[in-house]
C-alpha cells in the first residue's frame, strides 16, 4: 500500500504537468515547432544529465551484480515483446502492424519512466532504471526503426554508439568503475539540468496529446495494443522477477519500467516513414492516459 501512496502522488504530479502541457499548447505558447525543440533539449541534454546523475554514487558489489541482474532482465523483456508483436498483430495491415509493434518493443521509459522511477523511489532506483533503459534504447534504434524502414547494419550500430543516452550511460559506467568526481560547480550544473527534465518531459507529452480528438481515440487496436503494453508485460516481468526471488528494487523498477506506455517516436516514426501517424498518436493519448491509471495499481501487486 505504501507502494501504491507514493506512486499516486507521483503521478498526480505529473499529471499536473501534463495538463500544463495541454494548455500551453491549446495557449499556443508551444507550436509544434517549438514542441520539436523541447523535444530535442530532453533527449540530447537534460535526460543524458539525468542519466548521468545517476550514476554518480558509490555502488557495493551486491548492486553491482544487482545492475547486471536487471540488464540481463532487460534484454530479454526486450526480445519477449519484439516476438510477441510479431506474433499479435500479424492481421493488420503495415500501417497499422509497424505501430502496434513498435509500440510493444518501445515504450515512454526515458521520457515518463525515469521521471517516475526518480520522483517515486530515489536515486538508487533511477540507477537501476537507467541500466534497465539501455537494451530498449538499443532495440530502438535498430530493431525499432526496422519495422518502418530497412536499415543497413552500419547505420544501425552508428544510432545506437551516438544516441545521447547510450553515451551519457557509458560515461556513468567510467565514472563508476574510476570513482571519477568532478568540480562539485559541474556536478550542481548536471544535477540541476538533470531535474528539469520531469516537468518539461510531462509539459511536451501534454502539449503532444493536446492535438489529439479525444472522441476518436478508442478503437479496438489501440485499446488492444494498451492492454499488452500496459497489463500483459509487467504483469508477466513481476511474475517472473518474484519467481527468480530477486531483490525487491528491482522487480519494482523492472515493473514499472515494463508498465509505461507507448514510446513518443512511435508518431514521428510513422510520419517520416508512411504509416499511420495519426493512429499512432491514439496509441500515444490512451496508453499514456491510461498508465495514470494502471502504473499505480501495478504497485499494489509488488
Amino acid at each position: 500500500m505504501e507502494n501504491f501512496i507514493t506512486m499516486l502522488n507521483t503521478q498526480m504530479i505529473l499529471l499536473i504537468y501534463l495538463l500544463v502541457g495541454v494548455y500551453a499548447r491549446k495557449r499556443k505558447i508551444i507550436t509544434p515547432q517549438s514542441r520539436q525543440s523541447l523535444v530535442d533539449l530532453i533527449i540530447r541534454i537534460a535526460l543524458p544529465c539525468l542519466i548521468f546523475q545517476s550514476f554518480g554514487q558509490d555502488i557495493t558489489l551486491q548492486e553491482a551484480k544487482n545492475a547486471s541482474q536487471i540488464l540481463l532482465l532487460s534484454f530479454g523483456v526486450c526480445f519477449g515483446s519484439m516476438l510477441l508483436g510479431k506474433l499479435l498483430y500479424r492481421r493488420y495491415p503495415y500501417e497499422k502492424s509497424s505501430i502496434l509493434r513498435y509500440g510493444t518493443l518501445i515504450t515512454n521509459a526515458s521520457f515518463a519512466g525515469m521521471t517516475i522511477i526518480s520522483g517515486a523511489y530515489g536515486q538508487k532506483a533511477l540507477f537501476y532504471a537507467s541500466v534497465f533503459i539501455i537494451p530498449n534504447r538499443i532495440f530502438m534504434w535498430s530493431a525499432g526503426i526496422s519495422l518502418f524502414t530497412q536499415t543497413d547494419l552500419k547505420t544501425r550500430i552508428k544510432n545506437v554508439v551516438l544516441s545521447p543516452g547510450i553515451i551519457a550511460i557509458a560515461l556513468g559506467v567510467l565514472r563508476t568503475v574510476t570513482q571519477f568526481h568532478l568540480p562539485p560547480l559541474f556536478n550542481t550544473v548536471i544535477q540541476n539540468i538533470g531535474n528539469c527534465t520531469s516537468p518539461i518531459s510531462m509539459i511536451v507529452i501534454g502539449a503532444i496529446l493536446a492535438d489529439i480528438d479525444v472522441k476518436t481515440v478508442i478503437e479496438p487496436s489501440v485499446c488492444y495494443l494498451a492492454a499488452v503494453r500496459l497489463l500483459l508485460i509487467p504483469l508477466a516481468v513481476m511474475g517472473v522477477m518474484k519467481a527468480l526471488q530477486l531483490d525487491p528494487m528491482l522487480v519494482t523498477v523492472a515493473t514499472v519500467m515494463s508498465g509505461m506506455p507507448v514510446g513518443t517516436t512511435t508518431a514521428l516514426l510513422a510520419e517520416q516513414y508512411g504509416a499511420d501517424s495519426y493512429f499512432g498518436s491514439k496509441c500515444i493519448f490512451l496508453t499514456t492516459a491510461l498508465s495514470m491509471v494502471t502504473v499505480p495499481i501495478l504497485t499494489l501487486f509488488l
